[in-house]
């Protein structure tokens, strides 16, 4: 029996596998961080060797992308990962022939990363690269934070989640950097999206109200990343919420009626009524503020003048906010006669003492308020409240600087009214 032996073609050494942060570093003598890469060889499968440069302690540049090379390497890389040590993903980009990796997002500062490269050589063969390097601090003029709301607690599921930040952000490059850095994630998971309502704030909202006994988790990564020229990403508090369960009050302007549904089901209806004209309640989906037991309501403060005939100065218990204008359902024992049948209020939702108080002890923050066929305008999606929920899917994604990687679907066109079937 003759017996032969495959010859392995003899291979050359591997040629060097570069990470560098374009541009000159600034050495840092006598340093005890970390260097650039590691500069011990590497033996990956099939006895291939990568080496990784020698850092001499620098720092790179977070001012500057990183790039993965293979520099005399016979075949390629065919994956390139970068992960901080707090466990951001630095996204970037694979040349078409496997030779150059780049970033694509920033560098954070003062960080460590690793670096994994997987690669194929001329045979095929699989080989990994492993290499660390540390980041220099960032040459900041100017620290973005960022400060989430509501504050810690159980809501409604109208409650949107607010990002308040230390300074304006205008151009659509660096939102999308601050975006990116700011996660929302629920339990159970659902579609949702960051809206711009200004330079300083983002409003986050599910596709559809978020779902009952949902947790929602809010952090941001944004801490080290640079954001723009001389403005780098600062700290932040982390949000858990919990969501309680699903209530909705739908106020029909036209039958001068309220209806709660909770979780699906009527647990109450009630007359009421609303503002007359000329001061029409809001049509549109709003969302409870804040509860107040006692207020006291002057028509000055909604620009009556003071002994005109709609003057007015009143006590008023079991108040539930639903706009910072003033707009509250509460009790009105002064109109019990005109409920269920005329519209006689300054703009609120009246009813009697009794129903006020139970409507003020069954809802809490976040549960979600509907007027119909008011007279009125539609209610504004922002600056007076949480109008949200009245801009439809498609529109609230539009305010996304991440508008096409946004999460979800489009939505339904503008909604007038909740059907009882989708309460």
């Amino acid at each position: 029996m003759s017996h032969t032996t495959a010859r392995t073609r003899p291979r050359t050494a591997a040629g060097v596998l570069l990470a560098t942060a374009l541009a000159a570093t600034t050495a840092a003598c006598g340093s005890s961080e970390q260097p650039l890469a590691a500069p011990e060889a590497y033996q990956a499968a099939n006895g291939i060797t990568l080496k990784g440069p020698i850092g001499n302690g620098r720092k790179a540049d977070p001012d500057k992308p990183l790039e993965v090379t293979a520099a005399s390497f016979q075949g390629r890389m065919t994956d390139v990962t970068a992960v901080d040590s707090a466990g951001r993903y630095l996204a970037g980009e694979l040349s078409a022939d496997g030779r150059r990796w780049h970033s694509t997002t920033p560098l954070a500062g003062n960080a460590r990363y690793t670096v994994r490269v997987s690669t194929v050589d001329e045979d095929g063969a699989a080989g990994r690269k492993v290499l660390n390097f540390a980041t220099g601090k960032p040459t900041a003029k100017q620290v973005l934070d960022v400060a989430f709301g509501p504050k810690t607690g159980t809501y409604g599921v109208g409650q949107p989640v607010t990002a308040e930040l230390s300074a304006p952000v205008k151009s659509p490059a660096q939102r999308a950097v601050v975006e990116r850095a700011l996660r929302v994630e629920s339990t159970p998971a659902v579609a949702g999206s960051w809206h711009w309502v200004d330079d300083k704030e983002l409003h986050f909202r599910p596709k559809d109200f978020w779902p009952a006994q949902a947790t929602v988790r809010v952090r941001s990564n944004l801490e080290g990343i640079k954001v723009g020229d001389r403005m780098w990403g600062g700290r932040s508090t982390p949000l858990e919420l919990t969501i309680g369960d699903k209530v909705v009050a739908l106020t029909d302007a036209g039958s001068h009626r309220m209806t709660v549904y909770k979780n699906g089901e009527e647990i109450k209806s009630f007359p009421v009524t609303t503002g007359k004209p000329g001061f029409d309640t809001r049509n549109g989906v709003k969302v409870v503020l804040a509860k107040e037991r006692f207020v006291r309501m002057r028509g000055t403060s909604i620009g009556i003048a003071e002994g005109s005939a709609e003057s007015y100065d009143l006590p008023v218990h079991f108040a539930t906010r639903v706009t910072w204008s003033g707009e509250y359902v509460h009790a009105a024992p002064w109109s019990v006669g005109s409920q269920g049948v005329a519209n006689v209020s300054h703009g609120c939702t009246g009813m009697s003492t009794e129903n006020a108080e139970w409507f003020f002890e069954n809802v809490r923050e976040g549960d979600v308020v509907e007027v119909v066929n008011s007279a009125g305008d539609m209610m504004e999606p922002f600056g007076n409240g949480f109008g949200d929920w009245n801009l439809d899917w498609e529109k609230w994604q539009a305010g996304s600087a991440l508008s096409g990687e946004a999460a979800g679907a489009p939505g339904p066109a503008d909604r007038a009214r909740l059907s009882p079937q989708s309460l």
